[in-house]
């Protein structure tokens, strides 16, 4: 479906027409307790890398989270030759759209962007597929850069099925992350560039609000964006 969005945005043709607006937004956001277990406090910026579904509102939501230094749209699960939008948006690259987060441990935790991702970024018992999206490129998953976030991943899936949070089991899978490769510059800041595109606007600006709802301590107005970051680098 997003593919027929960029086309129709690179020949100026009317959104509107590509996309029925849903019957209704993006659901609430779901209140979930915190991590039992979280990772122990470092210093040094930390990375953490998670898919769920369409890398546009997952960059957004925690663009606006505090302690966020950067987080950025790309591709993982898949090799270098084939991490780009037309291949991965086949479904058959074993990439998944992620985001790659890299977060300053003193200001939020690991467990607190885990309980944001799988709370307001997206709806984790969906298999292969989040909202309108479907295709293992939209699956729910987390690659963990260290066996400390794998536990703290695998513990939190468990604590949060053994309460039934969720009406349906969790379907994210925890794998370790082998190489991480930026999306193509226009995938960049996307919710922040195109609020009013309606794929957006019914999507994923409602997760920015869940976030700013719930985790009113963890929110920032002011989106920390990858093209401020280039700039100032």
């Amino acid at each position: 479906m997003r593919r027929s969005v960029l086309s129709l945005l690179a020949a100026t043709t009317a959104l509107t027409l590509a996309f029925a607006a849903p019957t209704r937004a993006a659901e609430d956001g779901v209140v979930i307790p915190a991590p039992a277990m979280d990772a122990a406090p470092a210093s040094g910026i930390q990375t953490a890398v998670i898919a769920g579904g369409c890398f546009w509102g997952v960059q957004g939501v925690f663009q606006h989270t505090a302690g966020v230094v950067n987080a950025v749209s790309g591709y993982a699960g898949g090799t270098k030759a084939t991490a780009d939008y037309q291949t991965v948006s086949s479904g058959r690259t074993g990439h998944a759209e992620s985001v790659e987060i890299k977060f300053d441990p003193k200001k939020i935790s690991y467990g607190k962007i885990l309980q944001i991702y799988f709370s307001v970024a997206h709806d984790p018992t969906q298999l292969n597929r989040q909202g309108p999206d479907s295709g293992t490129q939209y699956r729910s998953a987390i690659f963990t850069t260290s066996d400390e976030q794998k536990k703290v991943a695998e513990a939190y899936i468990a604590q949060l099925d053994s309460a039934r949070v969720f009406s349906k089991p969790i379907v994210t899978k925890v794998g370790a992350l082998e190489a991480f490769y930026p999306a193509e510059g226009y995938h960049q800041d996307y919710l922040t560039l195109h609020p009013n595109q309606p794929y957006i606007a019914y999507n994923d600006i409602p997760k920015v609000e869940n976030l700013k709802k719930l985790f009113a301590d963890n929110y920032i107005e002011k989106p920390t964006l990858v093209s401020a970051s280039k700039a100032t680098n």
